[in-house]
């Protein structure tokens, strides 16, 4: 059976110790890093940062997706179109380019998400879920309004979790 560059979704800040897990299990994993400088209260840092934050790429048989997902600290596998997600070889190689360039790279979801933008998230526990983006100083976060009860819930989610809607898509009276 094929071996494909599967993508998982790991815990916040778990990237580098899944990718040892995983490693020290006989997976091969790919974690791009970047170098970053950080700032603290009493020094700046460079430091080696995850290139796409929770995201973890291994190679591996479709079969052996579960194992992956025993590991600690690894939440989820991506899915697109209702399939795992696959990293193709040329976008492993695109990714691979831009690390060696040496150049300052930053990510971005492919929609460029804004406050007050209605959104539906397409992966993750809520998958399916639709709601409004908010923006507050700790980030991104994810409203659902409970109307009939005059209250909402929000939780911090990350933006390439979820999608723009048209205007009018996901309410509750639809």
């Amino acid at each position: 059976m094929a071996q494909h560059w599967f993508v998982f979704y790991t815990k916040s800040r778990h990237e580098k110790k899944v990718h040892d897990l995983l490693t020290r299990r006989g997976f091969n994993v790919f974690l791009p890093l970047i170098k970053e400088l950080r700032q603290w209260s009493d020094r700046k840092k460079r430091v080696e940062a995850p290139l796409f934050r929770s995201y973890i790429f291994v190679l591996v048989e479709e079969f052996r997706l579960p194992d992956v997902l025993q590991v600690p600290g690894v939440a989820w596998n991506i899915r697109h179109n209702g399939k795992p997600a696959v990293l193709h070889p040329k976008e492993l190689e695109t990714i691979q380019r831009f690390l060696s360039s040496g150049l300052l790279l930053e990510t971005q979801a492919v929609d460029k998400l804004e406050a007050g933008d209605q959104v539906q998230v397409v992966d993750g526990p809520l998958r399916g879920m639709y709601g409004t983006l908010t923006a507050t100083s700790e980030g991104n976060r994810f409203l659902v309004a409970l109307d009939s009860i005059g209250q909402s819930i929000r939780v911090t989610l990350d933006p390439g979790l979820m999608k723009k809607m048209s205007t009018g898509v996901g309410k509750a009276d639809e």
